[in-house]
């Protein structure tokens, strides 16, 4: 078993919104990684940081994607920073990985600055400029397929997307 599509980018890209509205497109279920670290800590991810740091937290993320990614077989989105770990990248390499690219202007619409995301917490334009610089080449190096976001419809995202993960 594995998911139909794992969806990457970073924060503002769409990955949830989008990655809902392929699921349903496809008649799958969607999952979103992040929740589930959530889930199995009890706790939701800014206290995860504040309680037991950023190494737990990705961890737990680590973990649960691996598991995630050999279980479930509808969408699932990653969170933006999955992506740094070298062993979740390698394991990638055998799915079908849809990197939803936005640029900064667009991304900041659409995560406001920072509320709920520890990493964006200081100075988080610019936090967000660089996170984004820094994995932009991680994100394009496991995706089968790219797709620019910004200014798009995620109805429309998702249709696209569905046509590409059609066989043949």
């Amino acid at each position: 078993m594995a998911p139909v599509a794992v969806v990457v980018g970073p924060p503002g890209a769409g990955k949830t919104t989008v990655g809902q509205a392929l699921a349903a497109l496809l008649g799958v279920r969607f999952a979103d990684t992040d929740h589930l670290v959530e889930e199995r800590a009890g706790k939701p991810i800014p206290e995860i940081f504040f309680d037991d740091g950023e190494d737990e937290f990705r961890r737990l993320e680590r973990e649960t994607i691996a598991a995630s990614l050999g279980s479930f077989d509808g969408v699932l989105a990653l969170g933006g920073g999955a992506i740094l770990d070298d062993g979740t990248r390698d394991a990638l390499g055998a799915h079908t990985v849809v990197f939803l690219s936005v640029e900064l202007s667009d991304a900041v619409k659409r995560v406001g600055l920072g509320a709920g995301r520890p990493l964006l917490s200081v100075n988080p334009r610019a936090t967000l400029k660089y996170l984004m610089e820094q994995r932009r080449p991680l994100y394009a190096a496991v995706a089968t397929h790219t797709v620019k976001t910004d200014g798009r419809d995620p109805g429309d995202l998702a249709a696209e997307l569905a046509g590409l993960l059609k066989p043949g």
